[in-house]
C-alpha cells in the first residue's frame, strides 16, 4: 500500500543544539535506512515551515505506523495520514 504522510516536527525550544543535531543525525539515518527497505520513497519539504510530505510504501497501515514510530523525532511530530488507491488512468 501507498501512503502520503505530511508530518512537521515542532521541537521544543528549550532542546539544547547539540541535542538537536544528535537529533537530526539519528533521523537522517533513520531515513535512510526506510529508504534501503523500500519504505520511504520519496519526501520534500514544504517551503517556510519545518513541514514535510513523503510517499511511503508499506504492506499495510500497522507497517506504516511502526516505521513512523521509528522515527527518532516522532515524539515531536504532528502527522496526517493518507492512504492511496490507484487512479483508474495508472492500471496497467
Amino acid at each position: 500500500m501507498e501512503f502520503l504522510v505530511r508530518f512537521e516536527t515542532n521541537l521544543p525550544d528549550t532542546m539544547p543544539a547539540a541535542e538537536r543535531n544528535r537529533l537530526k543525525a539519528l533521523e537522517r539515518d533513520r531515513a535512510q535506512q526506510l529508504r534501503s527497505e523500500g519504505t520511504l520513497l520519496c519526501l520534500w519539504r514544504v517551503p517556510g515551515r519545518q513541514a514535510v510530505i513523503g510517499l511511503w510504501n508499506t504492506t499495510d497501515a500497522t507497517h506504516l505506523h511502526d516505521a513512523l514510530v521509528s522515527l527518532p523525532a516522532f515524539p515531536w511530530m504532528d502527522v496526517t495520514v493518507e492512504a492511496l488507491a490507484t487512479h483508474p488512468q495508472e492500471q496497467r
